[in-house]
């Protein structure tokens, strides 16, 4: 994921861009040398920002331009002013791991679960999984298009993940900071749970829904590492109620939903007539989950500051004049309004991202995830149609709407992987 070179005022900077240069930084989306664009001319400053997401002062389509050479990169700038790896690529080496697990088809060592081990009545795991799929019926979605604040998502990626024992132990993840248990959790239940985690994955489970998911680990290559990530996404809610740029915020929204997409790639599986990189797949289903989390944010701005919490980039709040005293007046302002286009435009981009990776998923799990796509999307629409009043009310998507969205799912999920499109043209 590329970090672009910009020049900017900011003070400090400068000093990062050289670090940049002497680094001869490659992006893994390009091979463009740093050294080869950056001259010496001690009137310029530097600022570095993400490729996809713009940057303070700058939009994403003046990227590029000739008065503005990209210079891609890994890298970030942290307060000091100093280089840093980029929330971007330390989620992207994840990426990679996770791809390369798919493509040889490991398995860990999972011990064989029988329904006496646990004490279960004959069936039993099968018993488990039908608790799994009433569990996410239950309760991910009410009639307002509601769900829970980090698992909004999770709704239809329980439809295709294996009886949907992930999204389970993702909802009972959730629950933990966000159920009516919330004021009572402290880092150390949540160390508790890390290990329960991983005797699951060791084939130790607890209980009979950890059956389930240690059952669906011993079939499908699935790595632990998203899963840990996700409870340290629950520790950050316990600790950080503020995100001082977008490099700390898409480090939270890829623990908290970026990994869920991770987790679901093995058991969606890719189209076998897909032509795409296993790393691209993986890639666009991160993006859907990131692009859903900020699609959350964006929608709960109101009911977060009632908490005291605020998910938005502190730098660009401050860019747009606005401060969290605005937030927790809740006053649409023309500020206010042009702050919010910037942010939705954001993260449409994300989703954008998603699609090109949706149609090369095995067809049995294109349409739920085109559903979940779409659906979510249509809320920053609803968020634009209240006039950007996310603090008063709350943008929802009604039941019409979905009927009329879920056909089109369908009948995108018909169509050819967009590589194998792309190669008979």
């Amino acid at each position: 994921m590329a970090i672009i070179l910009v020049r900017a005022a900011s003070p400090g900077l400068s000093d990062a861009a050289a670090a940049v240069r002497d680094i001869g930084g490659i992006s893994h989306h390009g091979s463009l040398q740093c050294s080869s664009l950056l001259k010496k001319k001690p009137a310029r400053r530097w600022m570095l920002c993400s490729l996809r997401y713009g940057c303070l002062g700058l939009d994403p389509w003046e990227v590029g331009r000739a008065s503005s050479p990209a210079v891609y990169s890994s890298l970030a700038v942290n307060p000091a002013g100093e280089a840093v790896v980029s929330s971007e690529q330390k989620v992207y080496d994840v990426v990679l791991k996770q791809s390369a697990l798919l493509k040889r088809q490991l398995r860990k060592p999972v011990l064989d679960v029988r329904p006496q081990d646990l004490e279960m009545p004959r069936n039993g795991l099968k018993e488990a999984y039908d608790r799994c799929g009433e569990i996410c019926e239950e309760n991910y979605v009410d009639d307002r298009g509601a769900a829970p604040r980090h698992m909004g998502h999770l709704w239809v990626f329980a439809q295709y993940l294996t009886s949907s024992v992930s999204a389970v132990w993702c909802r009972r993840t959730d629950e933990l900071v966000d159920g009516p248990n919330a004021n009572y959790i402290t880092p150390t239940a949540l160390d508790r749970w890390e290990k329960r985690l991983e005797d699951l994955f060791a084939g130790r489970p607890y209980d009979m829904l950890d059956a389930a998911l240690s059952d669906t680990i011993s079939k499908f290559p699935i790595d632990i590492q998203p899963f840990r990530d996700m409870i340290e996404g629950m520790r950050s809610d316990l600790r950080k109620t503020r995100y001082n740029n977008f490099d700390e915020l898409y480090m939270y929204c890829y623990y908290v939903a970026g990994t869920v997409g991770l987790m679901s790639v093995p058991v969606m599986g890719i189209a076998p007539e897909s032509k795409a990189t296993t790393e691209s797949v993986y890639s666009a289903a991160l993006a859907l989950g990131i692009a859903n989390q900020l699609t959350n944010i964006l929608r709960d701005v109101g009911e977060d500051a009632t908490r005291g919490r605020i998910y938005l980039p502190q730098d660009e709040l401050a860019q747009a004049g606005l401060s969290d005293e605005d937030i927790f007046k809740g006053v649409v302002t023309n500020r206010w309004r042009n702050f919010m286009k910037r942010q939705i435009k954001r993260a449409r981009m994300f989703f954008e991202e998603a699609e090109r990776g949706v149609t090369e998923l095995s067809q049995a799990s294109r349409w739920p995830v085109w559903a979940s796509l779409l659906l979510y999307r249509q809320i920053l629409d609803e968020i634009e149609a209240n006039d950007y009043n996310n603090f008063t009310k709350r943008a929802y998507v009604g039941k019409g709407k979905k009927l009329l969205a879920l056909p089109v799912a369908y009948g995108k999920s018909l169509l050819l992987p967009c590589s194998l499109r792309n190669s008979q043209t």
